[in-house]
């Protein structure tokens, strides 16, 4: 049981890191995010592989 309580808890801890992750380089400014070669649009890929790892 503890086993599933803790399972839980992180990806629900992921899921959070995630979610915060792709809203800050999607509300980035452009010149900064170019400045970091970074394209906004990719943010939602960007965050899942920084989370989760590499996309399969």
């Amino acid at each position: 049981m503890t086993n599933l309580i803790e399972r839980l808890k992180s990806a629900a801890d992921k899921r959070a890191r995630f979610v915060r992750t792709r809203d800050e380089i999607a509300r980035m400014p452009l010149d900064v995010a170019l400045d970091l070669n970074i394209y906004p649009g990719d943010a939602h890929r960007i965050a899942y592989e920084t989370v989760y790892g590499r996309a399969a």
